[in-house]
């Protein structure tokens, strides 16, 4: 079967996953960036948008299997941009420029309905007004039998582990702290049903690997 995963998910060590104040010039809140600092050091990441070398290793190895196996993704509105309400003129086509990094169907979950929108390099937006599991079950389909990537930003991935629907959770403890911004384990109204199958450090993070309890599933 088809499994929902999360990669790379990054959280400071005071449990922020964003800082505060998304804007265009923050699109990770302010302070945010330094969170993703030990991924964009992989040659991986380089590589992704299109820069020479990079680091090899642990930190490497976990950028390059959150692609692996994946034929489609969805993510919430505030990770596509910062527009928020109706979508204005329809010229915001997301932060990555003509050729997102994603190269499959994206599904952007949003109260607001667009036309779908076609990218370079195999990324189409399409705008799922109608929740979590209609967004799911499109990419699924979409996914043609491979798994689905899920983004952020915290509140959809909050959303996701209340339903229970979250198959394999990478998360990633980054060594700074933010004072402030999107936190992961909040609003979760007591959600246990998760447990931790591995935990391991580089000296620039520490991976841990998530699974639903009672899957029998088993760090690789």
């Amino acid at each position: 079967m088809p499994k929902l995963r999360v990669h790379c998910l990054t959280m400071s060590l005071d449990g922020y996953v964003a800082g505060p104040g998304q804007s265009l010039d923050n699109p990770l809140g302010v302070g945010g960036g330094r969170l993703h600092e030990w991924m964009f050091a992989t040659r991986t990441a380089r590589h992704t948008f299109g820069l020479d070398g990079g680091e090899v290793g642990l930190d490497d190895d976990f950028v390059a299997s959150g692609d692996v196996g994946v034929g489609a993704a969805i993510m919430g509105r505030n990770m596509f941009g910062p527009i928020r309400g109706s979508w204005g003129d329809g010229q915001w086509n997301g932060w990555w420029g003509d050729n997102p990094p994603y190269h499959c169907p994206v599904f952007v979950l949003t109260h607001h309905p667009r036309p779908p929108v076609t990218m370079q390099g195999g990324t189409t937006f399409h705008f799922v007004t109608d929740g979590i599991g209609a967004a799911l079950e499109r990419a699924v389909t979409a996914a043609g039998g491979k798994d689905v990537r899920l983004y952020g930003g915290a509140a959809t991935i909050q959303q996701y582990l209340r339903a229970g629907l979250i198959d394999d959770l990478h998360l990633v403890v980054a060594p700074v702290l933010l004072g402030g911004g999107e936190r992961l384990f909040d609003h979760l109204d007591g959600t246990a049903g998760y447990e931790c199958t591995e935990l391991i450090s580089s000296p620039a993070a520490t991976h841990a690997r998530l699974h639903r309890a009672g899957t029998g599933r088993l760090a690789t």
